[in-house]
């Protein structure tokens, strides 16, 4: 399981269905209390943002022009200790290790930066 908390945007088809898959598998591990320890300690989790991650996908997903019918189940951090609750992802490293991994991912993540970029300097 890994929550890249990048730009949606950035993520190729693959990517983006397959995070949002992956926090629907968090859920159901959350609803079972397990344990995320070496998730956290890898960087992949970022239980506090879930729900909005997965909105974020979602969304992302509709202005593609793909079908988002998967509702996020509700589930309870609270036998998760406060550190593992509160962590947050490295997201330049997720993009990095993104990029790195798919060539997709890095041409969409050059052209949204050059877009940025270019809107940046016409304000």
């Amino acid at each position: 399981m890994r929550m890249w908390m990048v730009n949606p945007a950035v993520m190729c088809k693959k990517h983006l269905l397959g995070e949002h898959v992956e926090c629907h598998m968090l859920v159901g591990h959350l609803q079972r209390k397990r344990q995320i320890t070496n998730y956290i300690r890898l960087n992949l989790l970022q239980p506090k943002s879930l729900r909005e991650r997965h909105d974020q996908l979602a969304k992302e997903m509709k202005d593609r022009g793909m079908l988002h019918k998967s509702p996020l189940p509700e589930y309870d951090l609270s036998y998760l200790p406060e550190e593992h609750r509160i962590y947050t992802v490295n997201a330049e490293e997720s993009l990095a290790e993104l990029s790195r991994r798919c060539p997709e991912c890095r041409e969409r993540s050059g052209v949204l930066s050059d877009a940025q970029e270019y809107a940046n300097s016409h304000k």
